[in-house]
C-alpha cells in the first residue's frame, strides 16, 4: 500500500461552530448544480445528476461518456457488499465521538435508510490537458431502504500509523487524513460537499473536543470539483451493474470528486490514501456523531508513480544478487532514490525493507528517472540498454525488464613442432588437451579454426584456466606432452570468430616430430648365410621378427631429436 501524507491546497472556508456541539451542515449552505460530469474527467464519468435518466443512474447517457456500467471490469473499480438488516453489521459504536484516533466498531443493526447493502468506487488519473495529473474519485452507495436526503462520510486514510489497537482492518487516523462529508439534499438534487482534515493540534470542528481531531478548517466544494446525486426514479436490475437488483427511487447515491482541485491531494505531488471508510449517518446530523453503518475498503488512491523491475538471464540462469539503483533525472549521476536486489525468482525487491515486488520502487513523484545495474550477478555482464532513462507519470506503474548477457570468452591452444624455430604448427591432427578437466581434441577443424595444430575454445566463463596436453598427435613425441601445464586467463568478449583471444589466453605446446629406421638382412638365395644386427645410440631400439622376405630385422623408433645411429651387422656367409 502507498501511504503518503497528502497535502491540501485551494481556498478554505471556516464553518462556524456551536459551543459544546458538533457542526451541522445546513440546507442554506452552497448547493451544487447538476452538471453530471466533472470538468476534466478522463472517462467523462457521469457521477452526478442526469436530467434525462433521473437524478442518479448507473448507465451511460452522453455519447463518449462512461458510468458504472462501463467500469466494472476496470482494475480501479471496487465493489463491496455489506451485511444489511443484521445485528452483526459493522458499525461505529452508537453515541461515541468520532474525534478519537480509533473509533470503536461493533456489530449493530442500523436503521434501514442508513444501512448499506453495497458500496462501489472507481478512481482515475487525468493525463494531458488542463487537468493533467488530477486524481478523480467516484463513489456509489446502495441502501437497504430509500433515503432521499441521504448523508454519508467518505473517510480517506493514509495508513502511516498502522492499524487501530486490536484491529486488523481499521487503520488509525493520522494527521492529513481527509473526510468528505456529503449531504444529498433536496431529495438528492442538491448535494453538498465538505472536506475536513485530521489534525494533531489546533482547533477542532467540535469546539469542546481536544486535538487530535477533525480540524476546524473545513472546505466547501463547488460544482467544478464535486458532483453527485440520488436516483430520482427506479433502477431496473438490468441497469444495475453494481448489485444486479432493482432499486426504488432514493436507494442509490453516487458522487464524483476531483481530489486534486479540491485540495485533498496536492497538485503535482506524490500523495495518496490506502484505505477508504464509508460511513452512513442520519440525514442532517453532525458528521462527527450519529454515524451508523460502515464499510471498509482497502484500495490505493494515489498520484504516486512506481517502477517494477524484473531480471532474466540470457541463458535462463539465476540473476539472484543483481542490484539496481534508481536515480532522479536523465542520467545516473542524480540523487539516488533507492535500490533493489534481485531475488531467486528474478524479482527486484526494494532494499528499504518496506516494499516488496511489485513494485520495486514505489511512492515516486511524477518525473524523469534513470535506472542502472550497479552490481551484476556472477558470470553475467550488464544489460547493454543500461543505464535506462524513462518518465513516470502520476499514478503510473512503469515496468522494466532487463536481460544480462552471460559473460563468455575464448582460449586458444597451439600445437607447434619443435623442429626448426618451433613456431610452425604440427602437420597432423589428433592431439588431446584438457582445460580444467574438460577434454578437447584437435580434430583438424580447430573448433571454428581450420588449421591443424590450433584449437579455439569459445563460450567459456571468464577467469583463469589450466591447460595441459593429454596426448600428442600421431607422428610427434611426448606422451604426455613434453611441456608442463600452462595457465591462461579468459577475457569476456573474446571468441573464435571476430575477436580472438590475445597471448594471455593462449597456451602453446611443442612436440618433436618422430623418425623410425629399420635395418634388414636376408640370405642371397643359397640358404647358407645368416647375420646379426645390433644398433646402438638410439631410443626405442627393438629386435623384431623378420619382415617378409628378410631373415633378420632391427627397428629403431621414436627418434625425437638429431641422433646418430650406429648399427653393426655381422654376416656369416
Amino acid at each position: 500500500m502507498v501511504r503518503i501524507l497528502a497535502s491540501t491546497k485551494g481556498k478554505r472556508r471556516r464553518i462556524g461552530t456551536l459551543a459544546g456541539t458538533a457542526v451541522l451542515f445546513l440546507v442554506s449552505a452552497l448547493l451544487l448544480p447538476a452538471n453530471a460530469v466533472l470538468t476534466g474527467s478522463p472517462s467523462k464519468f457521469e457521477s452526478g445528476n442526469d436530467p434525462t435518466l433521473g437524478l442518479g443512474n448507473m448507465t451511460v447517457n452522453g455519447t463518449g461518456n462512461s458510468d458504472w456500467v462501463s467500469v466494472t471490469s476496470n482494475a480501479n473499480y471496487v465493489h463491496l457488499t455489506d451485511a444489511a438488516a443484521s445485528t452483526s453489521d459493522d458499525s461505529f459504536t452508537p453515541g461515541q465521538k468520532q474525534d478519537t484516533v480509533c473509533p470503536t466498531v461493533e456489530g449493530h443493526k442500523n436503521p434501514p435508510k442508513d444501512d448499506f447493502t453495497d458500496v462501489a468506487s472507481f478512481s482515475e488519473v487525468a493525463s494531458g490537458g488542463a487537468n493533467d495529473g488530477d486524481v478523480y474519485l467516484y463513489g456509489a452507495t446502495i441502501r437497504y431502504a430509500a433515503n432521499g436526503n441521504a448523508s454519508e462520510n467518505i473517510e480517506l486514510k493514509q495508513g502511516t500509523s498502522g492499524f487501530c489497537p486490536g484491529s486488523t482492518t481499521l487503520l488509525a487516523r493520522t494527521p492529513g487524513d481527509k473526510m468528505i462529508a456529503i449531504d444529498y439534499l433536496g431529495g438528492g438534487s442538491a448535494p453538498q460537499f465538505h472536506v475536513l482534515t485530521w489534525v494533531a493540534s489546533g482547533a477542532c470542528a467540535v469546539a469542546n473536543d481536544p486535538a487530535p481531531c477533525w480540524g476546524a478548517t473545513i472546505l466547501t466544494l463547488n460544482g467544478t470539483t464535486a458532483e453527485g446525486g440520488v436516483n430520482g426514479t427506479a433502477i431496473t436490475a438490468a441497469n444495475n451493474p453494481i448489485s444486479g437488483v432493482s432499486l426504488v427511487a432514493g436507494k442509490f447515491a453516487e458522487f464524483g470528486v476531483n481530489l486534486t482541485d479540491s485540495g485533498i491531494i496536492g497538485a503535482g505531488e506524490c500523495a495518496g490514501f490506502s484505505q477508504t471508510v464509508w460511513e452512513s449517518r442520519s440525514s442532517g446530523s453532525s458528521f462527527v456523531s450519529s454515524t451508523k453503518d460502515i464499510t471498509i475498503e482497502d484500495k490505493d488512491i494515489n498520484t504516486c508513480g512506481s517502477v517494477e523491475v524484473t531480471k532474466v538471464g540470457s541463458d535462463d540462469g539465476s540473476q539472484e544478487g543483481a542490484v539496481f539503483t534508481l536515480y532522479e533525472g536523465a542520467d545516473n549521476t542524480g540523487t539516488v532514490v533507492g535500490s533493489c536486489t534481485v531475488d531467486a525468482s528474478g524479482d527486484c525487491v526494494n532494499d528499504d525493507g518496506t516494499t516488496t515486488f511489485p513494485p520495486s520502487f514505489a511512492a515516486l513523484q511524477p518525473g524523469t528517472y534513470t535506472i542502472d545495474e550497479t552490481t551484476t550477478p556472477d558470470g553475467y555482464g550488464k544489460d547493454p540498454s543500461l543505464p535506462d532513462t524513462f518518465t513516470v507519470a502520476a499514478g503510473q506503474t512503469v515496468t522494466r525488464e532487463y536481460t544480462d548477457p552471460v559473460l563468455e570468452g575464448a582460449l586458444i591452444i597451439l600445437k607447434n613442432s619443435s623442429k626448426g624455430d618451433g613456431t610452425s604448427s604440427v602437420a597432423n591432427a589428433g592431439a588431446v588437451f584438457s582445460y580444467d578437466s574438460s577434454e578437447i581434441e584437435d580434430n583438424g577443424t580447430g573448433d571454428e579454426d581450420a588449421d591443424a595444430g590450433q584449437i579455439c575454445v569459445s563460450g567459456l566463463t571468464p577467469g583463469d584456466y589450466t591447460v595441459n596436453e593429454v596426448s600428442p598427435p600421431d607422428g610427434y613425441g611426448g606422451a604426455p606432452a613434453s611441456e608442463a601445464d600452462q595457465g591462461v586467463t579468459v577475457v569476456n568478449g573474446t571468441n573464435c570468430t571476430g575477436n580472438l583471444p590475445d597471448a594471455g589466453a593462449t597456451a602453446t605446446f611443442h612436440n618433436a616430430p618422430l623418425s623410425d629406421i629399420q635395418v634388414n638382412f636376408r640370405d642371397g638365395g643359397s640358404g647358407e648365410t645368416s647375420a646379426t644386427i645390433d644398433c646402438d645410440n638410439a631410443t626405442g631400439e627393438s629386435d623384431l621378427t623378420a619382415v617378409d622376405g628378410w631373415d633378420t630385422s632391427e627397428t629403431v623408433t621414436g627418434i625425437d631429436a638429431p641422433t646418430t645411429v650406429i648399427c653393426t651387422i655381422v654376416i656369416d656367409p
